[in-house]
């Protein structure tokens, strides 16, 4: 049983098939996928399932916090199923990939207190950006 199903099972989530294989298709590490890329997927393990079951199956997981949202760069929101696993984001400018990382140290450390404006900081979102090796590659041609 993958992390995201036993998270779902965990809390009592009723695990329809649409909904088992919507979080089966997010299961792994690195998973950054679309809502149109889950439905792709998805369809090839349950043809049935409709494009509005996957877009409501995501945003009930969203809801529960067992899957996070992520907008990058104004492209269209990906699904990250590692929400229990506290890290940021390494995107490619070029072609959009994300891939998660795990630098040391907290980021709320980096946020020195006379910045923080009275503010009661509870989290840090930091995304790095640069070019993937691939993109790296096709513009030093």
């Amino acid at each position: 049983m993958s992390d995201l199903l036993g998270r779902l099972r965990g809390r009592g989530w009723r695990l329809t098939s649409q909904r088992r294989v919507v979080a089966e298709v997010l299961d792994g590490e690195h998973v950054h996928l679309t809502a149109d890329e889950v439905h792709a997927r998805a369809v090839g393990r349950l043809p049935e399932i409709s494009r509005a079951t996957v877009y409501n199956t995501l945003g009930d997981m969203v809801s529960l916090g067992e899957v996070a949202e992520l907008a990058a760069d104004g492209r269209a929101k990906r699904y990250d199923p590692n929400a229990h696993r506290p890290h940021q984001h390494l995107v490619c400018s070029g072609c959009g990939v994300i891939r998660d990382v795990h630098p040391d140290g907290d980021p709320l450390d980096a946020l020195p207190a006379d910045q923080r404006f009275g503010f009661a900081v509870a989290e840090a979102a930091v995304v790095y950006r640069g070019l993937c090796p691939a993109c790296g590659t096709a513009r030093d041609d």
